[in-house]
């Protein structure tokens, strides 16, 4: 006998602000179990005949919604059950649905996988699923138990929609998409939901526009940001102006290795590091306007573990998460007084990756392998192309590095 489920309002025991809870009933065998629907109303928002919230009922479309995917859940299950020819009841219908919810629903697994990134020191990957979830939240109205069975190609672009309503860009719902992807793909490994509720096959992220516009500058506007007076503007000015100019004179390192800098990192006029996001070794020789920078930081009673730029302060970041949080602060602030400073000169859009994709840009002009640069920094995969960066030989990024202005 074929099981069935119906929602009703359950009279028999109000809840102590007078409300009634929803429930939804599962009927086998003359069996009947009960799910609570984790929502309750007054007595005279529910049609007890037609089952359903009167049209003057508060919240009402997503109340209705809500009653419509649990019952999908379990109509769902029970038609899977009876095409198998399993036999089932109404307790193992719940229990299923219990079991599934403690394993985990989209929101679940996006809480373990921030958890879990975060124990192994993956700070910017864990902000960006952060982000992610935000988003998903926003979207199902802080709904926080979303099945994955309920996300199909329908969902998809629903919510594509409401992204794109909202003012997002292509490479905004790209990585948003691409995460939300990353998380189904782990669903599937762990068996929370089956292969054959995945939607990526049907649904291609990759048809987003996600090509980065190029950004580089020329060496004449290399030179009027190194020359303009800003004698007058805040230090943190001046300290954004250096970052931007140490950056393109030092191979185009990036804002989070800049700031992790640390004297014991120059040895015999070369600064030697390892790169935060891809582990890889760097190695290139300080230029004049290198030192010049560097010079203007110090106070005279520096040690090897002590950082270069004023950007963190050992006796204060301890943690990883706090150096993560100062650096992501830092880059904001750095990246809004380089746009005024961009202004200013007649530069659009001036940022720290402008100088890191300037750098790689010039390498091109100057005769490095197109094949290795490709279509240098500009790529949107940047630790790809820093990998085949890091194979040249020093003197030959050495010898490349005359020609930076």
């Amino acid at each position: 006998m074929k099981a069935n489920t119906e929602v009703i309002c359950y009279k028999y025991k109000p809840l102590k602000d007078g409300t009634l809870p929803l429930m939804l009933r599962i009927t086998k065998d003359r069996k009947r179990r009960y799910v609570s629907l984790g929502l309750s109303l007054y007595e005279k928002f529910w049609d007890f005949e037609k089952g359903k919230p009167k049209r003057n009922c508060p919240n009402k479309e997503q109340i209705e919604r809500l009653i419509a995917a649990k019952t999908a859940e379990y109509n769902d299950l029970i038609v899977e059950m009876t095409a198998q020819q399993r036999e089932y009841t109404a307790d193992t219908l719940v229990s299923h649905f219990r079991s599934q919810t403690q394993c985990g629903g989209v929101v679940e697994l996006y809480d373990k996988l921030i958890a879990d990134m975060k124990r192994e020191k993956q700070l910017g990957n864990a902000e960006v699923y952060k982000y992610s979830r935000a988003s998903l939240l926003k979207f199902t109205g802080e709904r926080l138990h979303i099945p994955f069975r309920d996300i199909d190609t329908k969902w998809l672009r629903r919510y594509e929609d409401w992204l794109r309503q909202r003012g997002s860009s292509d490479t905004t719902i790209s990585q948003l998409f691409r995460t939300l992807r990353s998380v189904f793909n782990k669903a599937v490994e762990l068996q929370l939901v089956k292969r054959d509720y995945y939607p990526f096959d049907a649904y291609k992220v990759s048809k987003f526009d996600t090509r980065t516009k190029k950004r580089a500058i020329s060496k004449e506007d290399i030179r009027q940001i190194t020359a303009f007076d800003l004698s007058e503007f805040r230090p943190l000015a001046r300290l954004a102006r250096d970052i931007f100019v140490f950056s393109y004179f030092g191979a185009g390192i990036n804002f989070a290795d800049i700031a992790l800098l640390k004297y014991g990192n120059i040895q015999n006029g070369r600064v030697q590091y390892i790169r935060k996001k891809t582990g890889k070794p760097i190695n290139f020789r300080l230029t004049d306007e290198m030192h010049a920078i560097i010079a203007k930081y110090r106070c005279g009673s520096e040690t090897d573990e002590d950082y270069i730029f004023p950007i963190l302060d050992r006796r204060i970041h301890k943690t990883e998460q706090q150096q993560f949080d100062r650096i992501h602060k830092m880059r904001r602030n750095t990246n809004c007084w380089l746009r005024k400073i961009g202004q200013m000169v007649g530069i659009e859009h001036l940022t720290t990756y402008v100088a890191r994709h300037t750098f790689a840009t010039v390498l091109k002009r100057s005769g490095v392998n197109i094949a290795i640069i490709s279509e240098s920094l500009g790529h949107s995969d940047l630790s790809t192309t820093q990998i085949y960066l890091d194979s040249f030989e020093n003197s030959q990024i050495d010898a490349v590095m005359q020609n930076l202005l």
